[in-house]
């Protein structure tokens, strides 16, 4: 047994990448499903699309690389988080459609829940802020608005899941329903603290227990993919969410390494070690991982909208036919113009956590066009990972491990869709004032599965020698003077305060 299937499915697409033993890339293939959108600030999909999108490409990459179920040593299974789904135990048939990450339709659940004093206690518990963001109101509102279904989830009938739970159920044949800490602690449901579901969370956000999956490290036996799928079984090995399988894959094993992923949102972790520290400034704090029962944790911070603020140039003012054309126009746009696009199309994420935010464009003259949006939606990602750094350095120093200095600024690992823009990446780094680290190997998300499956397999070395592997393609150093970054920085910041309050 000589590779390793990762999974990655994703908020539009699902892939699956063989990795070989010297965990080098052997073939990949992918599959783009549809997006739903039943009333403003939903935001759904099929669950039957994420599995059979999935499955098909497993099959493809084994295709295309000539490899039979007797080749690989394990699968590793990374995924979008908080996405949530139930389904029926007995048929594996879904009760509704997923409701995506992005979805926002429980703001005002979580409006209540934060009037009646529980935004606290849910921070203690969990880390987390109440959001709609998250998995705990959106499994709530589907047993609330599919008939029958919570007197079936009292009983025991149904099963709630996120992604992970439902592609190992599926792969497994119904015999398995587990997730990993990662993904658990992205529910709103679970004690980062014990490292349990918290009954007292269950019932604050009515959520019955018998729904949830059990709880297992990022590395463990998740059970056998069934022989039919593949002509014989491959063992599930390694499971974690997204952006903590990038933070894996980006090797960020020590406290005060960092990485930011660049997808469809866009989402920074910032290792803290084996103490959850609390956020004074509105960022997560969540599991980064857990191997042999220990956790360790990070300060996130999440931003909904990063890719996808090109695939709107795209397909919403369709001004673009490929993503790839975003940076030859954004390098021919007027330096002179300051276009500001706060891309808030489903709300803000960290630090604002505004979900009733919505876009706007401030700075247009006549001779704005295609080029200077072009430009805007690029700037949009360096401002809002600014916000997360600044946010970062404020909390990090409070741990007492640095004096919150220009000098904390971590040098920051990228990763994602978007890292591949050099333009993008250097105005990162300018407007950040931040040392920008583009890997050898992109696929972050997908080696962080990989690693977690292959070290369980005995294919892959421990974290101190995958830490080894980890290689530089490029740096990117600012080049910004001090005076026009701060301007730039503080007309954005005039920007989200004038779409907050409109």
């Amino acid at each position: 047994m000589t590779h390793i299937l990762a999974i990655d499915q994703g908020t539009t697409s699902s892939r699956a990448i063989l990795f070989d033993g010297e965990m080098k890339i052997t073939a990949t293939a992918q599959e783009e499903f549809a997006q739903h959108y039943p009333a403003s600030g939903w935001v759904e999909h099929d669950p039957g699309d994420l599995w059979t999108s999935t499955a098909a490409t497993c099959r493809a990459v084994m295709e295309k690389a000539g490899l039979k179920a007797a080749d690989i040593a394990g699968i590793g299974i990374t995924n979008q988080r908080e996405t949530t789904l139930i389904w029926d135990r007995a048929t594996g048939k879904p009760i509704h459609n997923a409701i995506v990450w992005q979805d926002r339709r429980t703001a005002e659940t979580c409006q209540a829940l934060k009037k009646q004093g529980h935004e606290a206690r849910v921070g203690d518990l969990t880390g987390l802020l109440l959001d709609p963001y998250f998995s705990g109101t959106k499994a709530a509102w589907i047993l609330d608005h599919v008939e029958g279904a919570r007197a079936r989830a009292e009983a025991g009938e149904l099963a709630f899941g996120t992604v992970d739970s439902w592609l190992v159920w599926n792969l497994t044949g119904g015999r398995v329903h587990v997730t990993d800490a990662t993904n658990a602690s992205r529910t709103m449901l679970y004690d980062i603290h014990r490292g349990e579901w918290s009954q007292e969370l269950c019932d604050m956000l009515n959520v019955p227990m018998a729904l949830l999956p059990e709880v297992r490290d990022c590395a463990a036996d998740f059970g056998m993919a069934r022989a039919d799928l593949f002509g014989a079984e491959i063992p599930i090995l390694g499971i974690a969410g997204d952006q903590q399988a990038a933070t894996i894959g980006q090797a960020c094993f020590q406290p005060g390494m960092m990485k930011s992923t660049y997808g469809t949102g866009c989402f920074a972790l910032l290792n803290i070690g084996e103490t959850p520290v609390a956020s004074q400034n509105r960022l997560l704090t969540t599991v980064a991982y857990q191997l042999d029962g220990r956790a360790t944790y990070a300060l996130e911070g999440a931003i909904f909208v990063a890719g996808a603020v090109v695939q709107w140039l795209r397909d919403g003012l369709k001004i673009i036919r490929e993503a790839s054309e975003t940076q030859p126009l954004a390098e021919r746009s007027d330096d002179g113009q300051n276009v500001v696009l706060v891309p808030a199309f489903t709300g803000l994420g960290a630090p604002y956590w505004n979900a009733e935010c919505r876009g706007a464009v401030f700075g247009l003259t006549r001779n704005s066009g295609p080029a200077e949006l072009a430009r805007a939606a690029l700037e949009s990602v360096g401002y809002q990972t600014r916000d997360l750094l600044e946010a970062m350095r404020a909390d990090w120093a409070a741990t007492g491990a640095g004096n919150g200095g220009e000098g904390d600024a971590p040098t920051l690992r990228v990763d994602g869709g978007m890292s591949a823009s050099d333009w993008a990446m250097q105005f990162l780094a300018d407007i950040t004032g931040a040392a920008v680290d583009r890997p050898d190997i992109l696929e972050t998300t997908a080696m962080g599965a990989a690693w977690l499956a292959g070290q369980r397999a005995g294919l892959y070395p421990d974290a101190a020698g995958f830490a080894e592997t980890w290689a530089l393609e490029r740096q990117f150093t600012p080049a910004m003077d001090e005076a026009r970054r701060e301007g730039k920085y503080a007309a954005w910041k005039r920007a989200v305060a004038a779409a907050q309050a409109f």
